[in-house]
């Protein structure tokens, strides 16, 4: 067995900037870095917490740009599927998120770090769910 995206380096250095992001966000304005509760604000914005939305997901945006042109890598990326069906899978996790009282980002990174019995569960479902899926649609449908 071959590991092809063995990149040890580039995973402690984002994993090291989530957690100070999420650290940071968590310090200075109190609030827990769930990304889906953080753009959903955005989507129905409360005029007084509006801005700092804004600039958490426009960095987590811009990050993305430059560590592309630092690295070079993402050139060649390839949707392996049609952009429906991205559209359709972003709103089964937009429902998924508002029924789980949160995502991946929130329950995972942030609820594990704090222990929390309800965010370990969730992050379980979540997963468990992302490898059926997976394999249905893969190996059962094809």
């Amino acid at each position: 067995m071959t590991i092809v995206n063995f990149t040890p380096y580039a995973a402690l250095f984002g994993g090291a900037l989530i957690g100070s992001a999420a650290a940071i966000l968590y310090l200075f304005k109190g609030r827990i870095a769930g990304i889906s509760g953080i753009f959903g604000g955005i989507l129905l914005p409360d005029k007084t917490d509006l801005s700092w939305r804004v600039v958490f997901i426009a960095g987590i945006i811009i990050g993305g740009f430059i560590w592309n042109l630092i690295t070079g890598e993402g050139k060649n990326i390839t949707a392996a599927v049609e952009p429906l069906w991205i559209i359709i899978a972003g709103l089964i996790v937009g429902v998924g998120t508002t029924l789980g009282s949160g995502c991946t980002s929130g329950h995972g990174i942030c609820g594990i770090s704090r222990f929390s019995p309800r965010s370990i569960f969730a992050t379980l479902t979540f997963m468990a769910t992302g490898f059926i899926s997976v394999f249905i649609i893969r190996h059962l449908l094809g």
